[in-house]
């Protein structure tokens, strides 16, 4: 077997938990009609295709800014923006029109396509519109009048749950229609996030032009909604689009929808590298921490050993069993990151001599640039000074000079505690570490 043949079954065995989590799954995912324009766009509906073919329920929602502005420029005419909303008047209302049944044409039609060879051979996909959204004029703010531009009333979750559970997938525009047959123009994040909201959306994927990142240009890979809250007042720089996405994705997190994806829809095959693999490629915004550390758990049993094994066939750590680590798990701290054990440290109390063991610290080694030794370390230091301790040594053969970098200096066997100098393991030859730790 060739090497990219290695690849691709290792990679598909690390998908399976994915696969297999997210068969089921409602996702609402929302694109702008500059992706629709690109000649890559058959590639994210050839993903989209095979996302419902793994047995998401998909809801589409896609934009039509270019394809409004083209049309208004072909017009002579030109849409306003007041304090960043646009008003939306009887010229360009038609032109709101045109473009949203041409884009919505275009992606049935491609969702459509069955040609032998190529990725949507077999599909046969269902795809639904309707009038889903009800909407209501967006009014006259600070004595602007918005006229046509509008903003979600409701959601008719009922019809839109019964297609999807007929098995189709539903494409929505961003239009909304008002019990008086008015037809209003409407943001496609808000129309996302709304219905997101409404039928409780196991997933809500944003795909925009840019990715999100900090002030050092590094991908923010996670926030929570309060932290989403705070770049929007700092970063008054952001693009007007990343701004609505990030606005309604920590909205649609408060109200429900567990997990929100910001991703860069330029990056080829970014929605399966992110429902499918353990990091992802763009931000999440999640109710709760992506990545917490943690007291272990009974459950963590399986991922602790899975994290260690490597190292004891390398002979780094001691072996220890299951039967081991489920006795002795409530020593252990781990740090999960997307329901997998990518760390984990033990810290042994040795009350009478007032020093504890630091042992079985571990970080996965996809992670160990981002500081985790260094948080469980900090960790461990707090909890033993908490216990009225005053040192913590360490056992080891193999990672002297990161404890020596972190304050830890050389000791005799003799100087640690009576019962686990009675333990030493005079055929490893480990080497002993101590630190005085400080209030």
């Amino acid at each position: 077997m060739n090497k990219d043949a290695n690849n691709f079954v290792s990679w598909f065995r690390q998908a399976s938990p994915y696969i297999h989590a997210h068969r089921g799954s409602t996702v609402v995912l929302a694109f702008g009609g500059e992706a629709v324009q690109e000649k890559e766009f058959s590639h994210l509906i050839h993903d989209i295709a095979l996302l419902h073919s793994l047995g998401l329920r998909l809801v589409l929602v896609h934009g039509t800014r270019p394809q409004i502005e083209e049309r208004l420029s072909l017009r002579g005419a030109a849409m306003q923006i007041i304090n960043g909303m646009r008003v939306t008047d009887e010229h360009a209302l038609l032109c709101v029109k045109e473009a949203a049944g041409t884009v919505r044409v275009e992606i049935e039609a491609l969702l459509s396509t069955g040609l032998a060879n190529s990725p949507m051979s077999g599909a046969q996909i269902s795809v639904d519109s309707g009038n889903f959204v009800t909407a209501k004029p967006l009014g006259i703010i600070d004595g602007v009048d918005y006229q046509h531009t509008g903003e979600v009333r409701r959601i008719n979750t009922t019809a839109l749950q019964q297609r999807l559970d007929a098995g189709a997938m539903v494409l929505i525009s961003p239009l909304g229609y008002s019990p008086t047959g008015e037809v209003f123009n409407l943001n496609a994040a808000d129309v996302a996030a709304a219905i997101a909201t409404e039928i409780k959306a196991d997933k809500l994927i944003f795909l925009t032009d840019n990715k999100l990142v900090d002030s050092r240009r590094k991908l923010i890979e996670s926030l929570v909604p309060a932290e989403a809250d705070a770049l929007l007042r700092r970063r008054k720089s952001l693009d007007e689009q990343l701004r609505r996405v990030l606005a309604n994705a920590a909205c649609a997190c408060r109200h429900g929808v567990s997990r929100t994806h910001i991703l860069p829809r330029k990056q080829d095959g970014v929605l399966l590298t992110e429902l499918f693999t353990r990091d992802g490629s763009g931000t999440l915004i999640t109710a709760e921490q992506w990545e917490t550390l943690r007291q272990a758990s009974i459950d963590d049993a399986t991922g602790i050993l899975e994290l260690i094994r490597p190292l004891e066939e390398a002979g780094v750590l001691v072996r220890r069993s299951r039967e081991y680590i489920e006795t002795e798990i409530g020593q252990f701290i781990v740090i999960e990151r997307d329901g997998a054990i990518i760390g984990c440290a033990a810290l042994y109390p040795f009350t009478e001599e007032k020093m504890a063991e630091l042992a079985c610290l571990v970080i996965h080694p996809d992670y160990q640039k981002g500081g985790r030794g260094d948080q469980l370390l900090g960790h461990m230091q707090q909890q033993a000074l908490a216990l009225g301790l005053k040192q913590l040594f360490v056992l080891t053969t193999r990672t002297a000079h990161w404890f020596r970098e972190r304050g830890f200096v050389p000791a005799a066997v003799s100087e640690l505690p009576g019962k686990r100098k009675d333990l030493y393991n005079w055929q490893r030859n480990s080497k002993v570490f101590i630190k005085h730790l400080e209030q």
